[in-house]
Order: structure tokens, then C-alpha cells, then sequence
């Protein structure tokens, strides 16, 4: 004689543990993982806070992304209790889950007994379609895609590094794209910067990217700042639209570069950063008390004729896309929370050998700026450092 769903069910809820709703919120947040196993469209609809998506379809697949410690304790949820009972069932036999528990009722008598439930916004139709590598993405979902939709990125640059790092972050669906640069499009910046084309020669960069931009993905706003950053300007510009959440380091030269890290850490702003010169490139993510600071790494800058520009010895002509791509993954890394970012060390890359190096970057407790609260640091001594006068002249 067979055995009937309801049955069968029944049976699957005598073998695995059910807590109570007032139970489980009390231990949310302390330890604690919950999931929920029920479709996209009824997670969108209203979840419980802070609890992490997993659709019973694809619990074998996804659930170590998820909860990657097999003996954390994770509660599982759905809507009445019968499919996160079978989940628990298969996380307990068949993945070796040891403390795993259903939730008695689902969520269904979650809100019966009137406790929180987050309703969060959703992606339209075409969002869905747009992003829908993403989404697949445990890492990513819907969550962190909504992450990226809400975050604001600044760009200093449309240049070589500015360029791939503005395309792959508007392509990722970055909601907001604020650029910084004062100069127009010249035939000798298209061998490598790769927002612009032939026909926008002249036009202003801001203005160029903003078209390429838009045309890829319109999801996307641009603002833009035809300026050159300098200390009269970078206060206000970092704190534009209440303030963006990552800023994108393409400059190339050591004044600017300190102003901004001594601003940046003043607002708490991550900077990730990139230098390309010939064949050789770095990369270092510069998260302010959290890691090291561009002054930790060079406290003094090096001699002018030490530190060449790209325009002055040359750069190939795809080393800037490299560098752009992994500042561009950096940048979606802090967005979503996921990964570990380059905070600490500086990687090198020799494009001509294809090898990576990689430093490890400490924070320097003597250092004049992050060692010190950020509220002390004052305009008058943001961007400064022995010779500054001297060195912008023979910079420039």
C-alpha cells in the first residue's frame, strides 16, 4: 500500500526537530541562520528579517554558499512547515547538517503571532532578465543584486582604468556612476580607453562615458563632474548625493592620490586603486581603520622623476582593461559583502611574464592620518606632505 504526501509528511516531522516561532525569534541574530526555502516570488513577497534565501529546488546546489559551516544551527522556514521539514530532513541525512530545525507553523504563524517581516524591493520583469547571471550567483541572488542597484560608485577618471571599470560596473547594474574628469576625448587615449570612440573625439570624457553608459544599460545614472578633484572640490564631491559607497581610484599622481586618501579616511569612504605603467600594474583596496591607508603604503611619494606618467613612458594598450576589470570585482566584492577584498595587500601584476605577486601592507600606527580619529583631520592638512609644492611642479 503506498503512502500518501500527507503521510509521509507527518512521518518527516516526527523525525526532525520543530522550533517555535517565539523561540526562533529570540535566537535570530545570535548564532543563528535562518532559511528560507520557498520560491523567489514568496520570498519577495515577505521574509523574515535578516534570514538567508535558498529555494527548496536548489537546496543541494546552494545551501554551502549559504551556511558553509555544517555545525551552525539553522533554522529552515517555508510557508506552513512541510517543505522546510523535508529540507531539514535532506541537510540532516544526506549533507551531514547536525543542528538543523524546522520552523513549527512557517511563517504563516510567524505572522500570526504579529513579529517582523521584511518585505524588500523587488527587480522588475526585465531587471530579472538583465541580471539573470547574477542571480544564479548564491554569492549574488536577488539580494545582493538589489545591493548593487542601491549603491553609488565614484569614478575618478574615464581613462584607462576608468574606462573598463565604469563599463563592467553599469553592465552589473550599479545603480549610481559619478565621474571625475576634466578632459576631452584625443585620438591617442582610444588605444586603450575603451568608453570613448572615434566619433566623440573633442567631446568632454564625462560626457562620452555618459553616452557609452546609458546605451549598455540604462538602469543606470550617471553624474558627472567635468572638473579637475583637487582640495577646493573633493569634500563636497565625495559627499555628493549623500555620499557614495565605494570611490575608484584612476588617478595617476602622487598629489591626488593623497588628498583623496586623506579625505576618503576622513569620511570613511573605500577607495580601491590601480597604477599601470608598461607592462606592470597593482592593485590595493584601501578601507578606512579596517586596513591599511595609501600613507601606510607610501609614506613619503618617490622622487618625480621616479614615478612616471602612462602619457611620459607609455602604457599596452590592454593592461589598464586587466587592472580595471579586478577594481571593477573589488568594488561589486564590497558592495555585496561577499569574498575577501584586497584590503592589506597589494597585488602585482608583470603582463609581460604573466605573474602575480602579491604584499602584504600593514597599517603604520604612526601613520599621520588613519592613526588618528577621522573627525581630527582638517582641510588644511588633507593631501599634504614634506615638499608637496615641489613635488606638483615637478609633476606637472
Amino acid at each position: 500500500m503506498s503512502t500518501s504526501g500527507a503521510e509521509l509528511i507527518r512521518r518527516i516531522k516526527e523525525q526532525v526537530s520543530e522550533i517555535d516561532p517565539s523561540e526562533a525569534r529570540s535566537q535570530n541574530g545570535n548564532g543563528t541562520i535562518l532559511v528560507d526555502v520557498r520560491e523567489t516570488e514568496e520570498f519577495d513577497a515577505g521574509h523574515i528579517p535578516g534570514a538567508k534565501h535558498v529555494p527548496r529546488g536548489y537546496l543541494e546546489s546552494r545551501i554551502e554558499a549559504a551556511v558553509p559551516d555544517r555545525d551552525a544551527h539553522v533554522i529552515l522556514y517555508c510557508a506552513s512547515g512541510n517543505r522546510s521539514a523535508l529540507a531539514a530532513k535532506t541537510l540532516q541525512e544526506e549533507l551531514g547538517y547536525d543542528n538543523v530545525e524546522s520552523l513549527k507553523g512557517g511563517i504563516t504563524l510567524w505572522k500570526d503571532r504579529g513579529y517582523d517581516v521584511e518585505v524588500p524591493k523587488s527587480l522588475t520583469k526585465e531587471q530579472r532578465e538583465r541580471y539573470s547571471r547574477h542571480l544564479l550567483v548564491p554569492e549574488v541572488g536577488v539580494e545582493g543584486q538589489q545591493k548593487l542597484l542601491d549603491a553609488k560608485v565614484l569614478l575618478l577618471g574615464a581613462g584607462g582604468l576608468g574606462s573598463p571599470a565604469a563599463l563592467y560596473l553599469a553592465a552589473a547594474g550599479v545603480g549610481t556612476l559619478g565621474i571625475v574628469d576634466d578632459d576631452d576625448v584625443d585620438l591617442s587615449n582610444l588605444q586603450r580607453q575603451v568608453i570613448h570612440d572615434t566619433a566623440r573625439i573633442g567631446t568632454p570624457k564625462v560626457d562620452s562615458a555618459e553616452q557609452t553608459i546609458t546605451a549598455l544599460n540604462p538602469d543606470v545614472e550617471v553624474v558627472k563632474y567635468p572638473v579637475r578633484l583637487d582640495a577646493s572640490n573633493i569634500m563636497e564631491i565625495l559627499t555628493d548625493r549623500g555620499g557614495y559607497d565605494v570611490v575608484v581610484d584612476g588617478l595617476d599622481n602622487f598629489p591626488t592620490r593623497y588628498l583623496l586618501n586623506d579625505a576618503s579616511v576622513r569620511l570613511q569612504v573605500p577607495v580601491v586603486s590601480a597604477a599601470i605603467l608598461g607592462f606592470e600594474g597593482q592593485l590595493s583596496v584601501f578601507k578606512p581603520y579596517d586596513g591599511p591607508c595609501y600613507r601606510c603604503l607610501f609614506p613619503e611619494p618617490p622622487p618625480a622623476e621616479l614615478a612616471p606618467s602612462c602619457g611620459a613612458n607609455g602604457v599596452l594598450g590592454v593592461l589598464p582593461g586587466t587592472m580595471g576589470l579586478f577594481q571593477a570585482t573589488e568594488v561589486i566584492k564590497l558592495i555585496i559583502g561577499e569574498g575577501d577584498s584586497l584590503v592589506g595587500r597589494l597585488l602585482l601584476y608583470d603582463a609581460l611574464a604573466t605573474t602575480f605577486q602579491e604584499v602584504k601592507v600593514r597599517r603604520d600606527p604612526e601613520c599621520p592620518i588613519c592613526a588618528r580619529d577621522p573627525e581630527s583631520i582638517t582641510d588644511e592638512e588633507m593631501g599634504v606632505f614634506p615638499d608637496y609644492e615641489a613635488f606638483c611642479a615637478a609633476a606637472g
